[in-house]
């Protein structure tokens, strides 16, 4: 998958990007979000964030789509709710081509981390 996605036109990996829902977001607030998603957001902590939690993530979304033109992807199983603002913050501070990079290695991470779910011994 890494190796297709490497190898895709810019055009394809920035649609596979802005295919992505928002940390904590709309998605997540009206349950439309994939049952993947949805528990990785609750082992964070992120399905019980305070009102003003959520306003400060909805900020971060909107700052960092505005800048980059693609949202913020982080593998939350590898985070805590307190990385998730920090990572936020400081991401926030780097230029497109380092947010680019640093999203399409967060959804390899995701998928390497579902993968490994999905075909571990039960």
């Amino acid at each position: 998958m890494v190796n297709v996605v490497k190898s895709a036109p810019l055009p394809s990996q920035l649609a596979l990007l802005q295919s992505h829902p928002d940390l904590a977001g709309k998605e997540a607030q009206a349950g439309a979000m994939t049952a993947s998603s949805v528990s990785e957001q609750a082992s964070a902590g992120l399905n019980a964030l305070s009102k003003a939690e959520i306003a400060q993530i909805s900020d971060y979304n909107a700052a960092y789509k505005k800048k980059f033109g693609f949202p913020f992807i982080i593998a939350v199983r590898m985070h805590t709710k307190e990385g998730f603002f920090f990572d936020f913050s400081r991401r926030l501070q780097n230029d497109t081509q380092t947010e680019y990079a640093n999203d399409l290695q967060n959804v390899y991470a995701i998928t390497l981390l579902r993968l490994n779910t999905m075909l571990a011994p039960k």
